[in-house]
């Protein structure tokens, strides 16, 4: 299958390395022209995992989009969600009918993305889709080169709109197989991970990561106290998804760190054995803030202040960081008021992600 894979980031190269190792057509876009200049030049991407390290080639590695879009069934972005509206403009006049866009996660930007096409003009009928984490946990170890350490065995996906679901989740599951459908694009973003695990570790590890040159938020970062508040704050993502009628499975975190029933299966004594997470975190840009929190926990917690759902974990988090970062949080871009949904009654919603709007 041609697979467009968009972004320059641990996710994306990790993407267009193993998809190309299975088959695929994958045709890698970055808009760092300096950054690609390896890629382009080896043709390849120096893949490290529990096989060991190879080199594996992509068909091609570009700086121009539409080259990369051109007849591209499925187009992967692993990116982080505050890259999705300048990856959208981009991407807007070269998007065809039939396409598929697999946000991994979406922060619901299958939405946002869809909206921001259709704002710029672009008419064609594309499927956009988000699921609940990276299929990968991965890290670059230098300009071509990627380490996994886990690949994700169960990808929960929603779908914008939801009439193309069937569509959309048979051509992901191509790609990857452990794709399984959870209904619209909200149920999808109900689903991600990011805004649940990140911010009560960024928070409670605040003082550690200010004051050491690295510090593992996953290894000496998650005691007890911060399990507990963890839990705590994915109860209350489960109670939003139960008030808008989502069924399970939910994948409640807890999982993450007692079984193998997760996205990722048994993968937490992996990832603090890599030692790949024991970094750098700037408490005010890290993605865990700008996109976890800022996106993704305030994005929550609207969806529960318009379903009328008590979620004072989601709320004192976000009030802390605000408290940091010095702004009120609580009516951030992915809001439900930001994006016009907070008037709209439970049927004109789901009417808007059935359709399209």
């Amino acid at each position: 299958m041609k697979i467009a894979v968009l972004g320059g980031g641990h996710g994306c190269y990790a993407a267009a390395a193993d998809l190309s190792e299975r088959g695929h057509d994958v045709r890698l876009w970055r808009r760092d022209a300096a950054a690609l200049q390896p890629l382009i030049d080896s043709g390849s991407i120096v893949l490290k995992d529990a096989d060991g390290s190879r080199d594996v080639r992509i068909a091609l590695a570009t700086g121009d989009i539409a080259q990369a879009l051109k007849d591209a069934q499925l187009i992967v972005i692993p990116s982080p969600a505050i890259a999705q509206a300048d990856i959208a403009r981009a991407m807007s006049p070269h998007l065809r009918d039939g396409q598929v866009v697999f946000l991994a996660p979406g922060t619901f930007g299958s939405y946002v993305m869809a909206q921001l096409v259709r704002e710029a003009g672009q008419g064609a009928d594309v499927a956009w889709a988000e699921t609940g984490t990276l299929p990968y946990l991965a890290r670059k170890h230098g300009e071509r080169e990627v380490n996994v350490t886990v690949r994700a065995v169960r990808l929960p996906t929603g779908v914008y709109p939801a009439r193309c679901e069937q569509h959309a989740i048979a051509v992901i599951r191509e790609a990857y197989p452990s794709v399984h459908g959870c209904g619209d694009a909200l149920s999808g973003a109900l689903m991600n991970a990011g805004p649940i695990i990140h911010p009560p570790l960024m928070v409670m590890n605040a003082a550690p990561l200010q004051h050491f040159e690295r510090w593992d938020i996953h290894n000496e970062g998650t005691q007890p106290a911060v399990r507990a508040v963890t839990d705590r704050l994915d109860h209350e993502r489960i109670a939003v998804r139960e008030a808008l009628g989502y069924g399970g499975p939910h994948y409640p975190l807890a999982d993450h760190y007692l079984n193998d029933q997760w996205m990722y299966g048994d993968a937490h004594k992996k990832l603090v054995k890599s030692g790949d997470w024991r970094e750098h975190i700037d408490l005010h840009t890290h993605r865990y803030i700008v996109e976890d929190t800022e996106l993704g926990l305030a994005f929550m917690a609207s969806v529960a202040r318009w379903s009328g759902t008590d979620v004072p974990i989601a709320h004192g988090l976000l009030a802390i960081v605000g408290g940091f970062l010095g702004r009120d949080l609580r009516r951030g871009p992915r809001s439900f008021e930001a994006l016009g949904l907070a008037a709209l009654d439970r049927d004109s919603l789901r009417l808007v992600l059935h359709r399209g709007a």
